[in-house]
């Protein structure tokens, strides 16, 4: 076990671990982010565990405990909070971009790390921002238009309206918020007494 300092979702974090434990082991098993999801056998395939490590994307089943000493680290949880969302999350809700869930906080934060570098991204940029993070539900043209609308808004630009989901009822779904900010629970984050 070694003693590991980083910044975690804007708090010094000092945790005794073994430094080649897998990151995300260590956030959902650890310090209970479960936003931060594993989807593909710790293999690095699907981005369902995308986090920002000094801004840049990187998946967190792929990182040694070592490499994030000293560092920054941003999970879905250090985002944006409800009532008070990044607009990338705003955005996400508002375009239908939210379907299944499982995928959005790696989506988020991949999309977050080109915004940060570039509030006008072309579309190919986006792609490429993105082309990591599996998405089996979306199509991905909602997503994309998600991050287009999201650095509108972070250039200050007026928002347009989403366009009306067919169907008629609510176009923002009733989870949507819980999803885009990691707090929506899978059957893979509950714990039990007990188990």
């Amino acid at each position: 076990m070694t003693e590991i300092s980083f910044t975690l979702n804007h708090q010094l974090t000092t945790l005794d671990v073994d430094p080649t434990r897998n990151l995300l082991e260590v956030l959902r098993d650890e310090l209970n982010l479960t936003g931060v999801k594993q989807g593909c056998d710790l293999e690095g395939e699907c981005g369902a565990c995308t986090v920002l490590l000094d801004g840049e994307p990187v998946r967190a089943c792929l990182t040694p405990m070592g490499k994030v000493a000293g560092r920054r680290l941003l999970t879905i949880e250090g985002v944006g909070q409800p009532g008070n969302l990044h607009p990338l999350q705003t955005a996400f809700t508002q375009t239908g971009a939210v379907q299944c869930g499982y995928c959005t906080p790696g989506m988020i934060l991949a999309a977050k790390a080109l915004l940060d570098r570039t509030l006008n991204p072309t579309r190919e940029q986006i792609v490429e921002a993105l082309e990591g993070n599996l998405c089996r539900c979306t199509g991905y043209a909602r997503i994309q238009e998600a991050v287009e609308l999201a650095a509108a808004q972070l250039r200050g630009e007026d928002w347009p309206p989403a366009d009306p989901r067919p169907g008629g009822g609510d176009e923002i779904r009733i989870d949507a918020v819980a999803k885009v900010t990691g707090r929506a629970r899978f059957p893979g984050d509950l714990i039990m007494d007990g188990t």
